[in-house]
């Protein structure tokens, strides 16, 4: 890829190496068309989800002045099958030499504080090592509209930092738990399987939302470069629906992309979810009851929750929490 003009080349490299994509990255394909990266496995091909596409009328304005139009997922998939049909997969499937540019929320966070200083005071209250926060979404690329969410993605171990930081913050008032209002329009928004006051007592315990000045924040997860290797295989073969209950062992990348949960099972051996909603879900030690779809993964079965963009009828919770504040 030497020459291909992305931004992300390993600083000290003198020879402009470039970093390895990784979810919550942008990039930019040859017609200015913007993707959020979701894979880790992107040796050749970058996987993907496109999210805004140049419209001359469009409401969002890039700094060079290009308008775009952000573009929901079913609409994604209908755009590339019709104009870029070669992209097709479970996720769009971009060859990196059609990648002319990379946004990466790491090197591009004071690009982010500069435009606005509410991401600019949660930079500050995180405090960070340099390379372990940045800001990801709309606001990466310049295209943020006035109502647009903050987005930060913490790196590998910082992430259990922040999220203890932000705990602090807000008993001490520095930004806001978030209201009954906003709770519930996160809740609307992703619309799952279990009741509200199920989804509420999961996500309070996560610290990993607030409020800064009225406008929403969320801390999300991806590896750090040294442990990229490590993520789940891809999708195996589906053997059917299941339901299940097991006592979890690691619970390590339960924020991961996909969420991660070892257990401990008579037959399956992981529940992999690739809904957020059901990230950080459950703690080691917990009870959890999962439905999904059980899938063949080199010998081992693993239960997959998310397999549709809906996930009717699939769901993760933690026994043990629900029965400890019943």
């Amino acid at each position: 890829m030497k020459g291909s003009g992305w931004e992300g080349r390993e600083k000290g490299s003198g020879r402009g190496r470039v970093k390895p994509l990784r979810p919550r990255d942008f990039i930019e394909d040859r017609d200015g068309w913007i993707y959020a990266v979701s894979a880790y496995d992107n040796s050749e091909r970058a996987g993907c989800i496109l999210r805004y596409v140049p419209d001359p009328s469009g409401d969002r304005v890039n700094p060079e002045g290009v308008c775009y139009r952000k573009i929901d997922f079913e609409e994604s998939f209908s755009l590339i099958r019709k104009e870029k049909p070669a992209y097709l997969g479970e996720l769009l499937r971009i060859p990196l030499v059609d990648i002319p540019r990379v946004y990466k929320p790491e090197e591009r966070l004071a690009f982010c504080t500069a435009r606005d200083s509410r991401v600019g005071v949660l930079a500050d209250l995180f405090s960070l090592h340099e390379g372990s926060l940045g800001c990801t979404g709309s606001r990466l690329c310049g295209i943020e509209s006035p109502v647009s969410d903050i987005d930060l993605v913490v790196y590998g171990r910082a992430f259990f930092t922040a999220r203890e930081i932000l705990r602090q913050a807000i008993e001490r008032g520095q930004v806001s738990d978030l209201s009954p209002g906003m709770w519930r329009a996160v809740y609307n928004k992703r619309d799952p399987e279990i009741p509200f006051e199920v989804f509420l007592l999961h996500e309070r315990r996560k610290l990993n939302r607030g409020e800064i000045r009225g406008t929403y924040f969320d801390l999300l997860y991806t590896r750090s470069y040294d442990n990229l290797d490590a993520s789940p295989s891809p999708r195996g073969e589906k053997l059917g629906r299941k339901t299940l209950e097991a006592r979890v062992i690691d619970a390590s990348f339960s924020f991961d992309n996909p969420a991660s949960y070892e257990v401990d099972h008579e037959e399956v051996s992981r529940i992999i979810s690739f809904t957020h909603t059901y990230s950080g879900q459950a703690l080691p030690g917990e009870t959890v009851e999962a439905c999904g779809v059980l899938e063949e993964h080199g010998g081992e079965l693993w239960l997959v929750v998310g397999t549709t963009r809906t996930a009717r009828g699939e769901y993760i919770i933690s026994k043990t929490l629900i029965e400890e504040q019943g």
